[in-house]
């Protein structure tokens, strides 16, 4: 089935991003001149995705507002001939249609993803973290892994080399190479010391899944804080030889870490383009200053 859906694990309360992030969603902050969300979203429908599901939480609506019709604004800016601002405010609700359903309670990424499986149905569908941007307009991220599922159709994760000071923040997998860029994913373990670690392939941000991840949440027990892992429930897809991994090509941000979000920050700056010359002029002075 082609992939058409794409869900948006959003009702975490942003505490790594205090205190911006205390009225603001942290996936609403900007990068340059467009939140953090959309550029994932312009990700997903550059990838064929045709429908977003967003799960939130209370105090998240700013997010469905940002990708609606606004009629009043729309109306100013045509009265005023504001035709390119007119056509990005409208060009966020009318490329993809965008649903969302609540995450009651914090239970972890598991089950937010099983939150979804109503509006996602029996289809397989994209799964991508918000604040974490990866920047590869020739060939977006989460179309990579569609080609892989394409080939392959079994569930796919994004993978990356992990430096081993940061392996004990990631879910890392026993596998074995299948083409340059492509593994089968035989087991994994969430957030590993360096030491007890299978490999130093790290699952980042961008999931794939069939609709077989439903059924194998549902048999994934809470871990020690009540939250439902999605690492463990991928690690038993795995075991049945349902899973591959796609190390992916582009430039990844965590734009919900603070030092992540600048790095992001200054890299779309400096691609912008309007901005860009400007503001790489600007920090070569900066720079030679210090």
């Amino acid at each position: 089935m082609k992939v058409r859906k794409a869900v948006f694990p959003a009702a975490g309360l942003g505490t790594r991003f205090l205190p911006a992030s205390k009225a603001i969603p942290k996936e609403m902050i900007p990068v340059v001149d467009k939140p953090v969300i959309q550029y994932i979203v312009e990700e997903a429908v550059a990838s064929g995705v045709e429908q977003v599901i967003f799960v939130t939480a209370q105090g998240k609506s700013a997010m469905e507002d940002h990708f609606d019709k606004a009629y009043a604004l729309e109306d100013l800016l045509d009265k005023r001939g504001k035709q390119k601002m007119l056509g990005d405010c409208r060009d966020l609700w009318t490329r993809v249609e965008v649903v969302s359903v609540r995450q009651h309670e914090p239970l972890g990424l598991g089950h937010a993803f099983a939150c979804a499986r109503n509006v996602v149905g029996d289809e397989p569908f994209l799964g991508m973290l918000p604040d974490d941007l990866v920047d590869n307009p020739g060939y977006p991220c989460a179309k990579q892994l569609v080609d892989v599922y394409n080939k392959y159709q079994c569930s796919v994760v994004a993978l990356m080399k992990t430096p081993r000071e940061l392996i004990d923040k990631y879910g890392m997998v026993v596998s074995k190479p299948v083409s340059d860029n492509v593994v089968q994913v035989f087991d994994c373990v969430e957030k590993p010391k360096p030491e007890d670690a299978p490999s130093d392939l790290g699952i980042v941000a961008r999931y794939l899944f069939t609709p077989e991840i439903f059924q194998a949440l549902s048999e994934t027990k809470p871990g020690a804080q009540g939250e439902i892992q999605i690492t463990d429930a991928i690690a038993r897809l795995a075991r049945k030889g349902r899973v591959y991994g796609c190390i992916f090509k582009g430039e990844r941000f965590d734009a919900g870490d603070k030092l992540g979000y600048l790095q992001a920050t200054i890299h779309y700056g400096l691609k912008h383009p309007e901005l860009g010359a400007q503001f790489k002029a600007w920090l070569k002075n900066l720079v030679q200053g210090i």
